[in-house]
């Protein structure tokens, strides 16, 4: 029982992804959370002002459960599955220069109090700063035919080129957020 608390390693984590990835194509499915957030506009009716919304949302009800299971495992590892002691572990080096840009090293969390926390959300600056990540991760999503996820497991899997080169540009994005932006923004 003990095993299932903390991060799995590689090996298991990776052969379970592959395991859904050929329950996928056995099935004629592709995996990718990005395109729920399209289903569930057109649930809501947004095909009525855009033909990008105009198709039959009820054959991605399958992925719908995906993103439903995936928001109630991570409740349930975080709530139930974790050890506090081994929650977000983060090199030493890496808390030094996050606090050089004065953003505190998030202890116990998935994400610093420096960008979630009330007071945080009520800075013109952060507010500013997630208001335009958000837009860009969305319009690049939209753009590049899918999300990381989706490009990364289901296209490489496949050999698509366009996802190689979407995954390519994923990674060099966030280099260059990392290493370029985020000083900029927080020095």
């Amino acid at each position: 029982m003990e095993s299932l608390y903390g991060t799995w390693p590689w090996y298991v984590s990776g052969f379970l992804i592959g395991g859904v990835m050929l329950a996928l194509l056995y099935f004629g499915k592709t995996f990718g959370m990005s395109s729920n957030l399209r289903t569930m506009c057109t649930m809501l009716g947004a095909g009525k002002t855009s033909e990008f919304f105009k198709f039959d949302w009820k054959t991605q009800r399958w992925n719908l459960t995906v993103v439903l299971g995936a928001m109630i495992g991570g409740y349930i590892a975080v709530n139930f599955l974790s050890d506090p002691a081994q929650m977000v572990q983060i090199n030493p080096k890496t808390v030094t220069e996050l606090q050089a840009m004065h953003i505190d090293a998030p202890e116990g969390k998935l994400l610093p109090d420096t960008l979630t926390s009330k007071k945080a959300l009520q800075s013109p600056k952060i507010l500013g700063i997630l208001l335009l990540g958000g837009l860009l991760v969305g319009f690049g999503t939209r753009y590049a035919g899918g999300c990381t996820s989706g490009h990364a497991i289901t296209g490489l899997s496949n050999l698509q080129l366009p996802s190689l080169i979407a995954v390519i540009g994923f990674f060099i994005g966030g280099l260059v957020m990392s290493w370029l932006l985020l000083p900029l923004f927080f020095n």
